[in-house]
């Protein structure tokens, strides 16, 4: 807390919206951080030795354009489209979240499409960006569908909100109201006489970024027990909060940050690449030598985040939430181990022979 920055030290440019303090606090409170003893090499439990570390964690705020297509149906369901991917972090869900947020109707009514290099062009996965780049892209999209239905509801003839202001006219339960009556989306557009409307959106970065600087923000605490005798390493308890913004989807977003935190455990206790230098070829080559973390490494991890829109990054208020998870937690766990065993251990991983 006492080297917490309110600006980009590189760039000199305030954050647009940071909460790591609280990340802090909120961690400290659910860990127990401020109770027992703090002296190095203090806490036992049998032949255990018992360590508490914790330490920042950090990505850059990263956005591209994005294009992405909504349209909406005759019979009131909605199409979204990205030439985006899911590799399995959920951008079919907060899509299709995305639109019926925007739309007013169910999750069930909306169907979304991506993957496809015919559809609007869309961002990578990488960079912890794709939330940030193509949400806001498909809520623009959504709201020119919505804006367009209510310039036809105003001057189609058939439409009960004929010669109304189109500004009066709110989103309803699946349609559009005026405050008294109340017509769904696909009664709506039989009545003004279309099948389908659709529009197509871009959205991406702009002038915020003379403004602001980016990044998400978190902390992680966790807990080592290191034995007394083979000085075997083992995480036994992780508590990560994070500030990525909102926080479109909390299963998807929690399931990320998990995983960023399983790969944390494996680049602190067990990943290494080895090189025999007479054949310059890997020695650690396959997952019977290179070892990762399996369910009897990883215990319960809990995770939770601040969920305070950024709306100087873009319009959904979101940021990357891939690759936080992973920043920090190596550290934290050579904190705890060094709470543990006095022993100060600068380089991964930290293996048995370095506690010896």
């Amino acid at each position: 807390m006492k080297n917490h920055a309110e600006s980009d030290p590189m760039e000199g440019l305030p954050w647009s919206n940071k909460h790591l303090l609280e990340c802090y606090k909120a961690g400290a409170d659910r860990f127990g951080w401020l109770t027992g003893n703090r002296t190095v090499a203090s806490l036992k439990d049998g032949e255990w030795l018992i360590g508490r570390g914790m330490a920042s964690a950090f990505y850059p705020g990263y956005r591209m354009a994005s294009s992405a297509r909504v349209n909406l149906q005759i019979d009131g369901t909605a199409g979204v489209s990205c030439a985006t991917h899911d590799i399995g972090t959920g951008m079919y869900t907060i899509m299709t979240q995305t639109v019926a947020e925007t739309l007013g109707i169910p999750m069930e009514m909306v169907t979304a499409k991506l993957g496809d290099s015919t559809l609007p062009g869309g961002s990578l996965t990488a960079g912890s960006m794709s939330t940030a780049s193509v949400l806001p892209a498909v809520k623009t999209a959504a709201e020119a569908v919505v804006e367009q239905l209510k310039q036809l509801a105003v001057t189609k003839a058939k439409s009960p909100f004929v010669n109304k202001n189109a500004n009066e006219l709110q989103l309803g339960r699946s349609g559009l109201t005026d405050g008294t009556n109340t017509v769904g989306y696909g009664e709506l557009l039989r009545l003004i006489g279309r099948t389908s409307i659709e529009a197509t959106k871009t959205s991406g970065p702009g002038s915020e970024t003379d403004k602001f600087a980016f990044a998400s923000f978190g902390a992680h605490f966790v807990e080592v027990r290191v034995h007394e005798w083979t000085r075997e390493p083992r995480v036994s308890r992780v508590v990560s909060v994070m500030d990525v913004g909102r926080v479109i989807n909390p299963k998807t977003a929690r399931s990320q940050v998990i995983g960023g935190i399983v790969w944390g455990i494996g680049m602190a206790l067990m990943e290494e690449s080895l090189l025999d230098s007479q054949t310059a070829r890997f020695v650690t080559h396959d997952l019977g030598t290179y070892h990762v973390p399996v369910n009897g490494d990883v215990p319960e991890i809990d995770v939770t985040f601040i969920d305070k829109p950024d709306q100087n990054f873009n319009p959904v208020g979101a940021r990357g939430v891939g690759e936080i998870g992973i920043t920090g937690v190596a550290a934290a766990i050579a904190n705890a181990i060094y709470h543990a065993t006095g022993k100060r251990v600068r380089e991964v991983p930290i293996t048995m022979d370095k506690l010896i």
